[in-house]
Parts: structure tokens; C-alpha cells; sequence
């Protein structure tokens, strides 16, 4: 079991650096995932994305147990709903499947804040 705080720094981290790479190189971003056409939509999720990253960071750097507990459902959510909207997608042909190599993060990510949010419910 990946212990909460150690859960919330790593996920931070990824959703820091992953929601910056749209702001701070878009042409990169795009020769990776494919072209897009609602470039508002990307900056308007990167920023979302980097705003829950600096969250999860600030609640692994400071590991009360209310801090961490409080992490839980933004670091589960956000991660449970990229994926399915990663999946839906590709499935449906909209994005490119590299999105599925993030979706299988954002997967994992889920299965690691279950084991607290159960521990947590007790």
C-alpha cells in the first residue's frame, strides 16, 4: 500500500507537470496527442488539471490526516474521470490512442487512493 502522503506527492507531481505542457509548449502537446481543434479546451483543462496537481501537492506536504483525507476525492475523482473520459474517446475515435497510456496512469492512480479511502471510511 503506497502510504497516502507519498500517493499525493507523486500524483501532484504528474498532474503539475502533465497540465503545464499544453501551457508552456502547446506545439509539443499537440505532435504528441494529435491536433485539436478547441484549443481553449486544452488550456482550460491543463489549467484545471495543474490546479488539482498544486492541491495534491500542498496536501502531501503538509500530511494531516484532514489534509490527506480531503486529497482523496479530488486525487480519485480527477483521476477516475480522465480515465473514462480518456476511454470513452479513443474508443470512439475522437482523440488518439496515446491518451490510453495516460488513461492506464490515471488507473492506477485510482486503485492507490482506494486503499485509503476505505481505511479512511472505517
Amino acid at each position: 500500500m503506497v502510504q497516502p502522503e507519498i500517493l499525493a506527492l507523486v500524483q501532484g507531481g504528474y498532474y503539475l507537470a502533465s497540465g503545464l505542457w499544453p501551457l508552456v509548449h502547446l506545439r509539443s502537446f499537440l505532435a504528441v496527442t494529435g491536433p485539436k481543434t478547441d484549443l481553449w479546451l486544452v488550456r482550460t483543462v491543463a489549467v484545471l488539471v495543474v490546479v488539482i496537481g498544486l492541491t495534491l501537492l500542498q496536501a502531501g506536504r503538509s500530511p494531516s490526516a484532514p489534509a490527506l483525507e480531503l486529497a482523496m476525492l479530488p486525487g480519485a475523482g480527477a483521476a477516475l474521470g480522465l480515465t473514462l473520459i480518456e476511454v470513452y474517446h479513443v474508443a470512439k475515435r475522437v482523440i488518439s490512442p496515446i491518451y490510453l497510456a495516460d488513461a492506464l496512469v490515471e488507473l492506477a492512480i485510482v486503485a492507490a487512493w482506494l486503499t485509503p479511502m476505505v481505511s479512511s471510511a472505517r
